[in-house]
């Protein structure tokens, strides 16, 4: 059996007082992250780890501007669910670390063949992301669109079959919990140079580009590279 992390050892503690223990009801706001920090005596990092993996499982829920709650469904979370958290941040990772691989390329092949028309519409695609960030509007649909240009683009067959799992990672960057307003500030000044290199189609500059965007969304999401198991 895999010795569990510091931040599942949290997310299972804390599991436990609120589903177990009732120490917080269900819409009971959590307290602040110095305070509850130093109540389960972790560090801010690893209190944050933990609090992305009970939103992902459903126990708490991060309500823009107001904080973090105990979900109103709380009590159908599967008690066992907790077994699973390292699957469902191992398939996130897998996820991302796909982009990595596939985007930055899909970028410097967009540069290279894209019509003019396809062009405009990776433009287009782009900045109505961005026009969402700056209303405070959901922009799901607006950034599975842009990264479905780019790779149309491509005119790669392989790279389109792709896309429903590239959405996927998408969908779930951008429901990032707590971590919203930081992908959303790094999502506008990634995008900013990427548009750039893309008027000019510029290959080398937009393959770089997204990679620094696919680094930035795995960093917020804390789905880094997976431990070395064959220590």
């Amino acid at each position: 059996m895999e010795k569990k992390s510091l931040s599942q050892r949290t997310a299972e503690r804390l599991y436990t007082q609120i589903a177990v223990e009732r120490r917080m009801a269900p819409g009971e706001k959590l307290p602040n992250e110095v305070e509850l920090s130093q109540q389960l005596g972790v560090s801010r990092a690893t209190l944050r780890e933990a609090l992305r993996a009970l939103t992902t499982q459903g126990v708490l829920e991060v309500r823009r501007g107001k904080g973090t709650f105990v979900s109103e469904r709380v009590e159908e979370v599967d008690p066992f669910g907790f077994n699973r958290l390292d699957r469902v941040k191992g398939q996130l990772r897998d996820l991302f670390e796909l982009r990595s691989v596939v985007e930055p390329q899909a970028a410097r092949l967009a540069c290279r063949r894209a019509t003019e028309a396809e062009m405009e519409e990776i433009l287009a695609c782009g900045a109505e992301v961005e026009n969402c960030i700056r209303a405070g509007r959901d922009r799901t649909a607006a950034d599975r669109e842009f990264h479905t240009a780019i790779v149309r683009a491509t005119h790669n067959e392989y790279m389109l079959r792709l896309l429903p799992m590239i959405h996927q990672a998408v969908a779930t960057a951008v429901e990032a919990g707590e971590q919203q307003e930081r992908l959303a500030a790094d999502t506008l000044r990634d995008h900013a140079l990427l548009l750039e290199f893309f008027r000019r189609r510029d290959e080398a500059g937009a393959e770089h580009a997204m990679a620094i965007h696919m680094r930035h969304a795995v960093d917020v999401m804390g789905v880094g590279e997976m431990e070395d198991k064959r220590a």
